[in-house]
């Protein structure tokens, strides 16, 4: 498989099997992004009928999510010393929508979103930080 981004195989296939654990059946997807590109790494197949209609329905998605890489250190500097917070670093973004959620999780250059059907929320902590894990060994 070839990618557009800078991710491995080896890696795309870690981060596509801890999205399917942590959120199980409820996966829609998993998409790999850059500043400047993007893969998707699995899609269930009920959703789209050829790739190039699942990068097409990605595509305004990932073009939006690309605003964290602007504000992972606004929110960094906001949660640290000099911004007065105690909350913490920035860790991810869930977003919530009727019928499902997108979460994002930033690590450097790369990010990864997983959207999923309607479930319980707590679940996008352990994928989040599974993810996080993973984008920061690559």
């Amino acid at each position: 498989m070839s990618f557009e981004t800078s991710v491995g195989a080896e890696t795309a296939d870690h981060l596509v099997r801890a999205a399917r654990t942590t959120l199980g059946d409820s996966l829609r997807s998993v998409v790999y992004f850059t500043p400047s590109a993007f893969d998707v790494l699995y899609t269930r197949r009920d959703l789209y009928e050829t790739a190039e209609r699942t990068a097409e329905a990605k595509s305004q998605l990932v073009d939006f999510e690309r605003t964290g890489f602007a504000e992972i250190p606004v929110r960094t500097a906001l949660a640290g010393d000099a911004g007065g917070s105690d909350i913490g670093p920035y860790e991810f973004t869930v977003r919530v929508h009727a019928d499902g959620f997108v979460a994002r999780v930033i690590r450097g250059d790369a990010g990864v979103l997983v959207t999923t059907d309607d479930m319980d929320v707590t679940a996008f902590e352990e994928a989040a930080t599974a993810v996080g894990r993973l984008l920061q060994e690559a």
